[in-house]
């Protein structure tokens, strides 16, 4: 079954089997060691997790049977990052909490109710309050790059770019870049020309899911001259969760990268 509110749930769950690589590594951070019986092999951090915990497949491979052996009485999915029909067969079976972020707000009410749902709600309203002390001290980075025309590629034959609802274009915001493609919606396929007409002035290619590297920044180079194009941690811009800890201080780095490069 979908559980509705994190309240459907009378007690704290036992065996739960993450689907969502940023929301394995908060269920770490909130402490959940024990009740963690399964994740998904792109559940990399933290790395003792990945190397000791039973996998169930990938976030769009889902080994159903996998799961049925673990005896899950909680599984956390998501509505971007998991498939549907795979999800709802899961849901036939067992509880599961489906979470939706596509924004800063959405991440902090998710680990809210991440901490409620799994009895962890004291160290899950704890972390909320650290991540909105870092962002709030971010703050001056919009007005000190400028609101640069950025484009952020996540993939690659073809170019795709991250939208409007999307969790980057939301970080893309609070780096102080403008997204050049925030008109399109979620994760559009883009062309150079396209690249070319959206005029913007800021190229950042991400680490994941696409693993672009210093040769793909040197063939844009050529299509895009005059643009600025750097690799950037796709990890920041995209997990949410605990890794939110570690945007405020990336974003102020590549903000002075980007101004003392000028």
């Amino acid at each position: 079954m979908f559980l509705q509110s994190p309240n459907d749930v009378n007690t704290a769950p036992k065996r739960i089997i993450s689907l969502v690589p940023s929301i394995t590594e908060l269920l770490h951070h909130l402490g959940l060691e024990e009740e963690t019986v399964g994740i998904t092999k792109f559940c990399i951090h933290p790395d003792e997790w990945f190397r000791s915990k039973a996998r169930i497949g990938g976030t769009k491979t889902i080994h159903l049977e996998k799961v049925k052996e673990l005896q899950p009485d909680l599984i956390i999915a998501s509505k971007e990052e998991n498939i549907k029909e795979q999800v709802e067969a899961l849901a036939k079976e067992h509880p599961v909490w489906l979470t939706d972020v596509n924004n800063l707000e959405d991440a902090l009410e998710m680990i809210i109710h991440t901490g409620k749902l799994t009895g962890r709600l004291p160290a899950a309203e704890k972390l909320v309050e650290q991540i909105n002390e870092q962002f709030l001290a971010i703050q001056p980075l919009a007005a000190k790059n400028g609101k640069l025309r950025t484009a952020y590629l996540i993939w690659k034959d073809p170019y795709m770019a991250a939208g409007t609802n999307t969790y980057i274009n939301s970080m893309l915001r609070f780096a102080g870049f403008t997204n050049a493609f925030a008109h399109l919606t979620r994760y559009p396929e883009v062309s150079i020309e396209a690249m070319k007409a959206s005029e913007c002035q800021l190229v950042l290619l991400s680490s994941e899911p696409y693993p672009f590297s210093q040769k793909h920044i040197n063939e844009l180079q050529l299509q895009l001259p005059g643009v600025k194009i750097l690799l950037v941690d796709g990890e920041i811009f995209s997990w949410y969760g605990n890794h939110l800890l570690k945007a405020p201080s990336y974003f102020e780095k590549l903000s002075d990268s980007l101004v003392n490069s000028e």
